[in-house]
């Protein structure tokens, strides 16, 4: 963990950073997944509760994202994509960092229990212990599998938002959390394997770094196979359609042909041209899951099957 007293905050910083320490980008998948989640729930949630539910959910991500920035400041520090965060960069003092993510930690779990349920709140609590401790404090330095097991904070967001109307789960939250969790490690390693520098400076034991870039290609496109049933599965509950099938089918044929495509190049092809090809699989991962969740939506309003 990085050392606070490496760090020298301005004396003020700007509403900005302060946004930027709850990861906004991050923060709207899960806003997104968990108002999915909560709205084609088989219980109807009143506008006014599903909104603030939604909110405190989003809270709760950001309290996630402001922990794991105290935490990984040092490493955040040497690696290029993170650099400008705002607290290894210097906006934000770590210690200010950690006591955001604990105030809105007890207030988004305190006000989901009192706006939904106490068993979506206890629900958002372990998500948010999960991906503070388990994942940024135990897995991500520690094995290679981190974002394997760490995906799984991701995933649970749209669970949240079911349990929210109806105060369980059931089989459509289960395969919405499978849909994420599956497609984590390829999104992330395809993400790695252009930037694998940044983990080797930064001492994450990514799968690039421990096992090299051949075996992360098998990797992913062994993971896009393990996907697409569960994203098929869905499709066949009482929350999908023809509408959601057809989308589904679609994108998961793109995303096994882009594992494919990653899988048969070697790393002297992908040196020459830049890494496009692996580039344009992580641009195509960033909308699958936004996709197939846009098109449970729309199959919800227009009917299923």
């Amino acid at each position: 963990m990085a050392d606070i007293n490496a760090y020298e905050g301005p004396a003020e910083a700007g509403f900005g950073d302060y946004v930027a320490l709850l990861k906004p980008r991050v923060m709207s998948l899960v806003v997104f997944t968990a108002f999915v989640g909560l709205w084609i729930a088989p219980q109807p949630v009143n506008p006014f509760v599903a909104f603030c539910a939604v909110l405190f959910i989003a809270l709760g991500g950001g309290a996630s994202g402001a922990l794991n920035m105290w935490y990984d400041a040092d490493i955040d520090a040497v690696m290029k994509r993170t650099a400008g965060r705002p607290v290894p960069s210097g906006r934000v003092a770590p210690d200010e960092a950690l006591a955001v993510g604990i105030a809105l930690s007890g207030l988004s779990v305190m006000m989901l229990g009192l706006a939904a349920n106490w068993f979506a709140a206890g629900f958002l609590a372990f998500t948010i212990f999960f991906y503070a401790v388990v994942y940024t404090i135990w897995l991500k330095r520690s094995t290679p599998q981190n974002i394997v097991i760490g995906g799984a904070a991701g995933a649970f967001p749209p669970m949240i938002g079911w349990a929210c109307a109806t105060g369980g789960i059931g089989l459509e939250p289960l395969l919405m959390f499978a849909l994420i969790f599956f497609w984590t490690p390829p999104h992330f390693w395809a993400l790695a394997l252009f930037m694998k520098e940044d983990y080797s400076k930064a001492g994450v034991p990514m799968l690039t770094v421990t096992h090299g870039r051949k075996v992360t290609r098998r990797h992913i496109f062994a993971y896009t196979l393990v996907l697409a049933p569960f994203a098929i599965w869905l499709g066949l509950t009482s929350v999908g359609g023809p509408l959601y099938m057809a989308v589904s089918v679609v994108l998961n044929a793109l995303f096994i042909a882009g594992g494919w495509r990653i899988l048969r190049r070697s790393e002297e092809q992908a040196q020459a041209d830049g890494y496009k090809v692996e580039k344009r699989y992580f641009r195509l991962s960033l909308y699958y899951t936004f996709l197939h969740f846009l098109a449970l939506l729309i199959q919800h309003w227009v009917g299923g099957w």
